[in-house]
């Protein structure tokens, strides 16, 4: 009877989320100016503001059936899905109108818009001329928002399934949408692994602090190799908080509260002066009943707003591409980066090169940690 219910499980989620949809990038050298300013840092916002604003106001036309096909269900939750087009709604408000406070230096993309009824009537509207300056960014910023809008439906409407961070379950979650307009945090997960040492140097060097995510079993087995000493020398002054004992999804494993303490134990005491008492879910897949747990281990569970996609196929350059796009989309978060591999720190080396003048700002990660 068990084997029979397991096999019933795995042939219902498999008629439920179906094949993923194509994962959202962008090739910026279409955007035809370089970010060397906090001004035309604002005219890329408000693009690719109105850019997304035009496809999420198109995907309130589809019938629910239209939806699913298109985000590859066979069905779709519409309560979770409407509430996310709500909130993406005035994250898009809020940010154009910090974007066009700059219009009197450079009036690109910027128009009559003093409410979110009138950002909505606009984006109705949204189009760039052939004969534009911009003309050679239109479609493929229309593409990349569309497969990015996809990629956060389909999280919405599979939630009460999978949950993810496209939504919070309490107060006791964080993101990235408190910080000041243009702050942003880098932060990592899975490690540490072979390329954390370079990347840790790395971000020393450009004086900056990260928050990485510990799996306890690889933080255990580096620590076996070397010593408490070298981890405390690998993450001087970056901030360390915990992912489990294993990166396996906490919302149905039985031994996910095991796991949390017992990597909890381990980081606190082998990285005293780095721990920080967020939890980092993997995949972002965690339960809608634990918030009292997490209390009761005074941690916060730390989701991101902006995802690299370093693990999904994405070379350095074309992760960093898609993260430059979803930083002038939303102006402030949480990104999220892995540390197994080189291409994290290749990828952050873009940004930072491509954002040098941009009036942007990197926050610190002990602050940020200790913001409650």
């Amino acid at each position: 009877m068990r084997i029979a219910l397991l096999l019933l499980a795995g042939l219902l989620s498999t008629l439920v989320h179906a094949a993923p949809v194509e994962l959202a990038r962008f090739d910026r050298s279409v955007w035809p100016e370089q970010l060397d300013s906090p001004a035309l840092f604002d005219v890329a916002s408000r693009a690719e503001i109105l850019s997304f604003a035009r496809v999420l106001y198109d995907s309130e036309a589809l019938s629910e059936a239209q939806l699913a096909e298109r985000l590859n269900l066979r069905q779709v939750n519409l309560v979770t899905l409407n509430a996310l087009r709500q909130r993406l709604w005035q994250r898009l408000w809020r940010n154009y109108d910090l974007a066009q406070q700059s219009c009197e230096q450079d009036a690109s993309f910027c128009y009559a818009i003093d409410s979110l009824p009138d950002l909505r009537q606009q984006a109705g509207k949204f189009s760039v001329a052939d004969d534009s300056f911009y003309a050679g960014w239109a479609q493929p910023s229309r593409r990349f928002h569309e497969y990015y809008l996809n990629e956060q439906l389909r999280k919405a409407a599979l939630f009460t399934q999978t949950s993810s961070e496209v939504e919070r379950f309490s107060d006791q979650e964080r993101d990235g949408q408190a910080l000041n307009d243009r702050l942003f945090v880098l932060s990592f997960d899975g490690g540490p692994g072979p390329a954390t040492e370079a990347l840790t140097d790395y971000l020393r060097r450009q004086k900056l602090g990260g928050l990485f995510f510990v799996v306890g079993k690889n933080l255990q087995a580096r620590r076996d190799q070397t010593s408490a000493a070298a981890l405390q020398q690998l993450y001087a002054g970056q901030c360390v908080g915990l992912q489990g004992w294993q990166y396996s999804s906490h919302a149905q494993w039985t031994g996910w509260q095991d796991s949390v303490v017992s990597s909890r134990a381990l980081v606190q005491s082998s990285l005293p002066e780095a721990f920080v008492p967020l939890f980092r879910p993997p995949y972002g897949q965690r339960r809608a009943d634990s918030a009292a747990f997490f209390a009761g281990q005074q941690l916060q569970v730390m989701l991101w707003d902006i995802d690299a996609q370093d693990q999904a196929g994405l070379n350095a350059e074309q992760s960093a591409q898609r993260v430059l796009s979803l930083m002038l989309l939303w102006r402030r978060g949480v990104i999220q980066f892995h540390d197994g591999q080189p291409r994290a720190q290749a990828a952050i080396d873009w940004l930072l090169q491509h954002t040098a003048q941009s009036g942007i700002g990197w926050g610190n990660c002990r602050e940020f940690a200790e913001t409650p």
